[in-house]
């Protein structure tokens, strides 16, 4: 197998300029009205589409609409409610604990810190992050299929997880990554698709490491 050749400075300056251009003011798809929504909405699409995920909130945000009704909650209620979402006995359970703890260690409010958020039951680092970004803007960098994949074609990333690919990103964008995060989402959702990607036309064709393996 060919080496992917890596992007030089250059182009990551350049690459970095044509996201900002074409995606401005890039924000979840996910549908919210406020941090705890948001943490639940984000917990859930952990391998799940962001469409799924918001047919079935509503329900889930009318029966327990704060961390008090959740953590009171009977786990096969909360199951029946999500069991259309993957893993959604893990994501059941994950969620009773979350508000459990929210209520017993952070006075039934979700703490907006990474640090204090990553100690919640099913919520990593990418989740976090994720949470971080869309509600606070925070400068962080969040990695999930689409990123690692559109971070590998263009020669952002060689890293083999999605964790060290988070740091690369981060070390190479430095700022703007809660728009670079969300503009990388967008881009490999939609056209730099796994399996189909739609490279006519695409306006990363210049600095795309991985044209010559769709091509027909």
């Amino acid at each position: 197998m060919a080496k992917v050749k890596m992007a030089t400075k250059k182009e990551i300056e350049a690459i970095k300029a044509i996201f900002l251009r074409e995606y401005p003011d890039s924000v979840t798809e996910l549908e919210y009205n406020n941090l705890y929504e948001l943490l639940i909405s984000v917990m859930l699409s952990a391998q799940c589409t962001d469409k799924r995920v918001n047919i079935i909130t509503p329900a889930l945000f009318k029966k327990y609409p704060s961390p008090i009704e959740l953590a009171n909650a009977e786990l096969n209620d909360v199951k029946a409610l999500i069991k259309t979402c993957s893993f959604f006995n893990n994501k059941a359970s994950n969620l009773l604990k979350m508000a459990r703890s929210v209520i017993e260690n952070y006075e039934g409010e979700i703490p907006l810190e990474q640090k204090e958020l990553v100690k919640l039951a099913g919520v990593g680092q990418k989740t976090a992050n994720v949470v971080m970004i869309e509600y606070a803007g925070a400068n962080l960098m969040a990695v999930d299929t689409h990123v690692f994949r559109v971070a590998h074609r263009l020669g952002l990333s060689k890293a083999t997880t999605a964790t060290a690919t988070e740091a690369e990103l981060t070390k190479k964008f430095k700022d703007n990554l809660h728009l670079l995060h969300q503009a990388m989402v967008l881009f490999g959702r939609y056209k730099c698709k796994a399996l189909k990607p739609e490279c006519e036309g695409c306006f990363m064709e210049e600095h795309c490491k991985s044209k010559e393996r769709f091509k027909v």
